[in-house]
This record gives C-alpha cells, sequence and structure tokens, in this order.
C-alpha cells in the first residue's frame, strides 16, 4: 500500500507531461495564434507607450510606469487563449476521448496548465525585449528581478485555472468571444495604465483591490520603476497580495475545474 502513491504521482506526471507536450506541439503545428498573441501585446505597449503616453498621468517616465503593467495585463489576456483551447478541445470530442482513457483529470489539466505557462514564459521574454527597446529597464536587483518575474508567471498560474474552469463550461465562439472581451475592461479597471488616485474614489478603489493591481504595484517596486503611494492597506501590502491573490484564485478554481472536468456528460 505504501508504494501505491509515489506509484500514482508517478504516473500523473509522466501522463501530464505527454498532454504538456501535446499543447505544445499544436503550437509548432499552427503557429497563428502564437504569433497573433506576441505581436498584438507588441502592438498595445507601442500604442500605449508612444500613441497615448503623453497624455497619460503617471509618477516619473511614463515607459518604465507601463511595462510591468504590460506584464500583468498579458498574462490576463491568457484566459482567452486557455478558454479557447480547452472549449476547442472539448467541442471536438477530444476532452471526451481523454475521460475513457485510463488518464486522471488531474493530468489532463495539468497538462494544459504547464504548456500554457510555458507560453507566459515565452510572452514574458518577448515583451521584456519589447520594453527595453522602447526604454524600459529594471534599477532593483538581480534577485529582485527575477522575484518579480516569478510573481508575473505566479498570476498567469492562477488565471490559466480561469480560463480551464470557463472554457470547460462554455461552448461556442460567441461565449470564447465574450470571455476576450471581457479582458479589457477587468484589466484596464486597474493601476497596469495609470494611477488609481486618478480616478473617482470609488472607482479607485475598486482598481485598488483588482488582483491585477497587486501584481503591478509589487512588480514596479521590485523593478524599481516608478509607481505611486496610497495610503490603504491593500496598496501598503501590495507584495504580500501579489501572491495571496493567485493562491487564492487558483484554490478556487483548480477543484472546481477538476470536478467540472470529471462531471461532464454526467
Amino acid at each position: 500500500m505504501t508504494s501505491a502513491v509515489p506509484t500514482d504521482a508517478r504516473w500523473v506526471a509522466a501522463d501530464s507531461w505527454t498532454l504538456t507536450r501535446r499543447g505544445l506541439a499544436h503550437w509548432v503545428r499552427n503557429p497563428g495564434q502564437v504569433i497573433f498573441s506576441l505581436a498584438f501585446n507588441i502592438v498595445l505597449v507601442l500604442m500605449f507607450g508612444f500613441l497615448f503616453g503623453g497624455a497619460m498621468a503617471a509618477p516619473g517616465d511614463y515607459r518604465e510606469f507601463l511595462i510591468p503593467g504590460m506584464f500583468a495585463m498579458t498574462m490576463l489576456f491568457g484566459i482567452g487563449l486557455t478558454t479557447q483551447a480547452v472549449a476547442t478541445d472539448k467541442e471536438r470530442g477530444i476532452t471526451d476521448r481523454f475521460r475513457s482513457m485510463p488518464v486522471s483529470a488531474a493530468s489532463v489539466l495539468i497538462g494544459r496548465a504547464v504548456a500554457d505557462l510555458l507560453f507566459a514564459v515565452l510572452t514574458v521574454v518577448v515583451m521584456a525585449l519589447c520594453g527595453l527597446a522602447v526604454g524600459w529597464t529594471t534599477h532593483g536587483s538581480p534577485g529582485d528581478t527575477l522575484v518579480a518575474f516569478l510573481l508575473i508567471l505566479l498570476l498567469r498560474f492562477a488565471l490559466i485555472w480561469v480560463g480551464v474552469y470557463i472554457g470547460l463550461s462554455v461552448s461556442g465562439q460567441e461565449a470564447i468571444t465574450g470571455v476576450q472581451t471581457l479582458e479589457f475592461p477587468l484589466g484596464f479597471l486597474s493601476c497596469a495604465f495609470v494611477a488609481p488616485s486618478t480616478m473617482p474614489t470609488w472607482l479607485g478603489t475598486v482598481a485598488d483591490w483588482n488582483p491585477l493591481s497587486s501584481t503591478v504595484v509589487a512588480t514596479r517596486q521590485l523593478f524599481g520603476n516608478p509607481g505611486w503611494t496610497a495610503d490603504n492597506w491593500i496598496v501598503r501590502h501590495a507584495d504580500l497580495m501579489a501572491v495571496c491573490w493567485p493562491v487564492l484564485i487558483t484554490a478556487v478554481f483548480m477543484p472546481l475545474a477538476i470536478g467540472k472536468f470529471r462531471a461532464l456528460g454526467n
């Protein structure tokens, strides 16, 4: 009995890696979505950095203020990519085939999550290079910079499970488009592009408590980029909440996603 747990764990890990490779192979065979996603993020940086940047109220250099916010926004945009991939597998019957195989639900979903997280790493690298090209730089120590990037990826890992759950719950391209559309107001209602202090008081409070804002504030501090100070608990403890928010989101949506996967077809 004592050997069953490590054996099961090894099978879960092996199956998860196999399904991760399936996701990576799909992107290699169909690179259009990857290229479009990366190009779209670059266009946003150029648009806000050069077209709208002069009109934005922000402390210090706006492009240094912007790039940490764009890191978080690109992680948010990943919800739509995950939702579309999961919903497509479900509609094509691939998910049902996985459910009929001797593979645990955790392996199928972990494989999806790891593949999407690896794509997030590529996205962060491309965004960092784009940021450097437009004048962004880090002023913190190498250790602080590494922690900042880990916080960005932690946010993405949590949002992957949101996308998995939504993808298993919706059907039809219209629903997927609706999810992708909602990413914009959720992202704009944060401190990614402007300081919440420039908003009406009630709206600024909502922006402060947006989980994206905690990650953005914490990473700006770690990168040594310009930010702002606010006399409220959530901003003063942004470094703590940049960890707590993703952990809470994962704790809610990972079990929901696994339960939804197991309940399909019942």
